[in-house]
């Protein structure tokens, strides 16, 4: 039998999954890394832990699915999105990489929208420059670093670093690309009216796949670090989001995914490229050949949840340390002694700003409405209810672009809490289904490579071989009611505190100075 491997390089860590050709995952492994943060809103990682925790998940992989390198098929590559990896003429790592929740780039990101002008930059890439995107970034680097600058050679994403390590190839693929504001959406290709614009090399930049085509080949000095053997094919692969839709199934319209991972992620597959008419949403190119797709995004999804437990949940880690009970069922468990609405209690999920749908970078959490009254428990279900509200503020953009939803399927951490998988099907008013293997972007970036090995003959051939629905919440139509209060209310919060996000940045520089 053949195996598939899906490496996924995410932001805590890299994770290695072998499925055989069933799909059925057969060993896997994750190696953790720390995110610096230097300065407020700065977000950093050493590309190097990257490719260390590949080396190390991928022999650990091997060696629980009990199989040897040769058994592997191909290989598909996943990643955090939007990160730049600034590397020398000798493929040598400059500065740590900036990350896509790294907010240090907002003045470059005015600058590149009046250089090129906002009507070309969406007609190009189909979406504003943001903060979290690549380009802004190498423009950053040309402000302030011009030294570092003067050395630079080749701009690589994350997961296409961790690829030229596997190869030695300088590839990416159209998915993860999209979010560079450097790639023409529409066609699938580098915008050379960007570039020229902005005065950058496009040698400078990877060459461009398609998801599923082969990119590379397993080098003889990463065979030997891995285990993996010379020659195996390396495909595309996808942005995590875009590898994670495939491996939800995300391959045809009116199936759409909310994934609940660090970040929050409504995504809905579109046969042509369609774009919020205020720019809410992103429209990039999907990982299925000839597809688009839009997301709205959430900058602090799981991660508020992170938060809440490392800052304010010490019992429970202790508890879970001693129990093996995960933390984080804990705190949901402690959650479900609150009601609907945690008794007025609302939480805006801004801790690193935010994007859908409000670009703003200097957006910051809030608990609302505290009194005498909460608790922990009102704490932590006020924190799954505020990421619910803004999950439905993606999921209603969509449906006013014309996107039909017919199921939504629930993944990422969130949809292994059967509390917040219901919150969220109650604030959304749609079922939020499980399927029968959730295994994230890894597992779509395996798939990917089973098409490119010839295993499957299509992307949505593997998905409809190896994916199915197994579980559907109902909607309690009286939650649901009092929801739609709650969420006008959050709405109504960000509305009046955006001016107040504001001077309190203002504030925090002036403190830097």
């Amino acid at each position: 039998m053949s195996y598939l491997l899906g490496i996924d390089v995410g932001t805590t860590g890299t994770r290695a999954l072998i499925i055989d050709e069933r799909g059925a995952p057969v060993g896997s492994h994750a190696t953790d890394y720390p995110l610096s943060t230097p300065r407020p809103n700065w977000a950093e990682q050493d590309p190097h832990h990257w490719w260390d925790a590949t080396v190390a998940s991928v022999r650990t992989a091997l060696a629980v699915a009990g199989i040897g390198g040769d058994a592997i098929a191909g290989v598909g590559l996943s990643g955090q999105m939007h990160g730049s990896v600034f590397l020398d003429e000798a493929d040598e790592v400059i500065r740590p990489a900036l990350l896509w929740c790294d907010q240090r780039t907002a003045r470059q990101c005015a600058w590149i929208t009046e250089t090129v002008g906002a009507d070309d930059v969406v007609g190009e890439t189909l979406n504003p420059v943001l903060t979290g995107f690549q380009a802004p970034k190498i423009i950053w680097l040309r402000d302030e670093e011009p030294e570092n600058y003067s050395r630079l050679r080749r701009v690589l994403l994350p997961k296409d670093y961790v690829r030229l390590r596997l190869t030695g190839e300088y590839a990416t693929e159209v998915s993860d690309a999209s979010g560079t504001s450097l790639l023409n959406v529409p066609r699938r290709r580098w915008s050379s009216l960007m570039l020229e614009r902005l005065e950058l090399p496009e040698e400078w930049l990877p060459a461009v796949y398609e998801s599923q085509e082969v990119s590379g080949a397993i080098t003889a000095r990463a065979a030997a670090l891995t285990g993996l053997a010379e020659g195996t094919p390396v495909v595309g692969g996808g942005g995590d989001q875009a590898a994670g839709a495939v491996g939800n199934g995300i391959v045809r319209t009116g199936v759409v995914s909310v994934s609940t991972g660090t970040s929050g992620v409504v995504f809905a597959h579109l046969d042509e490229p369609v774009v919020d008419e205020q720019l809410r949403t992103h429209t990039f190119c999907h990982a299925v050949p000839g597809k688009w797709h839009v997301m709205g995004v959430m900058l602090s999804a799981g991660g508020s949840l992170r938060w809440m437990r490392d800052e304010l949940c010490p019992a429970e880690i202790e508890v879970a340390a001693q129990t093996g009970v995960d933390a984080y069922e804990l705190m949901t468990a402690e959650a479900a002694h609150a009601p609907v609405g945690s008794e007025g209690l609302v939480f805006l999920p801004y801790l690193t700003g935010e994007r859908t749908p409000y670009p703003n970078p200097n957006a910051r959490g809030v608990f609302f409405g505290l009194s005498l009254r909460h608790g922990r428990p009102h704490m932590i279900r006020a924190l799954l209810e505020g990421v619910a509200y803004g999950l439905r503020d993606s999921l209603q953009i969509i449906e006013a672009m014309g996107v039909e939803i017919t199921q939504v399927r629930a993944s990422g951490g969130g949809a292994r809490s059967p509390l917040w998988r219901q919150i969220q099907t109650d604030v959304t008013g749609h079922p939020h289904s499980t399927i029968n293997v959730d295994e994230g972007p890894a597992y779509g970036a395996a798939l990917l490579a089973g098409v490119g090995a010839g295993l499957y003959g299509s992307v949505v051939e593997a998905c409809g071989a190896t994916i199915r629905t197994v579980d559907t919440p109902t909607v309690d139509e009286t939650a649901h009611r009092l929801y739609a209060g709650y969420h006008r209310l959050y709405q109504q919060l960000y509305r009046q505190l955006e001016g107040s996000f504001d001077a309190a940045a203002e504030l925090v520089a002036a403190g830097e100075a």
